[in-house]
């Protein structure tokens, strides 16, 4: 079976991140999408929501997990069998860091690094922006899926 993993925090999650994620899946058995848990960090919604929210937003796939991971991504994908880490690039800024991260990961484990240039359509995409625009109640439909555009409203009232 090809595994493959799609790394990320996923707060939230965006067109763009599923679109990385769905072309993985069709390329893969089974594709995982780690959450990554940052402890020193308070994200918008917490891993519980977000694992929730991620895996009702790639139901369709079919062939997609998802979990949290804390730690070292190569012990992820070595407790998994996990040959290949699945990113997405935007720009020549991402390049020289996931680089460094992807050559670093295979000195580690072995494990595989594949870069997938991001649709144009969403190159300039984050999940910071989509925060900060959604924050100041500006229009983050056409950038998150329906699913997540609701979880948003209903985290910025409360906030």
């Amino acid at each position: 079976m090809r595994r493959a993993v799609c790394p990320g925090s996923f707060d939230p999650i965006t067109n763009g991140h599923l679109d990385i994620i769905a072309r993985a899946s069709r390329l893969y058995d089974e594709v995982y999408v780690a959450v990554m848990i940052n402890k020193a960090k308070k994200g918008l919604f917490g891993i519980d929501e977000r694992i929730d929210l991620i895996r009702e937003v790639t139901a369709e796939y079919g062939n997609v997990r998802v979990e949290a991971f804390h730690g070292l991504l190569v012990d992820f994908c070595k407790q998994r069998d996990i040959p290949a880490i699945v990113k997405g690039l935007r720009a020549v800024s991402d390049f020289d860091y996931e680089l460094q991260m992807a050559q670093m990961n295979n000195g580690l484990s072995g494990v595989e690094t594949l870069f997938v240039p991001t649709n144009p359509t969403y190159s300039f995409l984050s999940s910071s922006l989509v925060k900060e625009v959604a924050t100041w109640g500006g229009d983050v439909s056409h950038l998150v899926p329906p699913r997540i555009l609701q979880a948003l409203g209903e985290r910025l009232k409360k906030d």
